[in-house]
């Protein structure tokens, strides 16, 4: 990793280390540890270990502070969705994380560089390198920089049927739901799903998708559609 680099990520992060052999161990895999026989402790591992539990708290915080009329079940999918690491990924990448990384030669060759679980533990240490420098103020800046999105909810709210269906009807009592596969098509590499649902047993919802998810994600959608009418 060059110094050029170096400062690239710190720019694009938003923060400047005063001791920059912090990020230099947020970004060690541990691969390159036991390649220069150091212990583990020098590799990233301990500090995603911090960052996994500072980013699960302080995204908490931050959605029950900007929604207070969300509901339990919501608050729980958005902190999923942010913290997720499709969601760190993407965010590597904007830092262009990868290009920074220290990899051991085999891990280099497998192409560890792209891979999207180390990618993801190193947004999570970086953030806990922050955090033991600067405090937990100056991460939850960086949080709301790069991890909260003015959309995310609508997304949520657009995506996931299935829940919302479920806090529908549990607005009374000994309501279940099922879901169950009524028709399969198409060759391996095209599949179609139709699945069903019911509740208590009653059909309410048909719907149709190229994975079994999505076919009751559709179902859902169309009970809701038809409850809401």
């Amino acid at each position: 990793m060059s110094e050029s680099q170096f400062a690239q990520l710190q720019k694009k992060l938003g923060y400047k280390f005063k001791d920059t052999s912090m990020l230099e161990t947020a970004l060690t895999h541990s691969s390159y540890a036991n390649e220069k026989k150091k212990n583990r402790a020098y590799s990233n591992e301990r500090l995603e270990f911090l960052g996994d539990s500072i980013l699960g708290m302080t995204v908490a915080k931050l959605i029950f502070m900007k929604y207070p009329t969300m509901s339990e079940g919501k608050m729980t999918r958005l902190r999923a969705e942010l913290v997720c690491e499709k969601s760190l990924l993407a965010l590597a990448v904007r830092l262009d994380i990868g290009e920074c990384i220290l990899l051991g030669h085999g891990e280099e060759k497998s192409g560890g560089r792209n891979r999207p679980s180390i990618l993801a533990d190193a947004v999570e240490a970086i953030l806990a390198a922050v955090y033991l420098e600067a405090g937990p103020k100056r991460v939850e800046k960086l949080i709301i920089k790069h991890l909260m999105p003015q959309t995310e909810i609508s997304k949520i709210e657009r995506t996931d049927h299935k829940s919302a269906l479920q806090e529908r009807v549990q607005i009374k009592m000994d309501q279940v739901l099922s879901y169950k596969i009524t028709d399969e098509s198409g060759p391996d590499h095209q599949k179609s799903f139709t699945v069903q649902v019911s509740l208590n047993g009653e059909p309410i919802g048909s719907g149709t998708g190229p994975t079994k998810k999505e076919a009751e994600q559709m179902a859902a959608k169309a009970a809701l559609d038809t409850i809401r009418s």
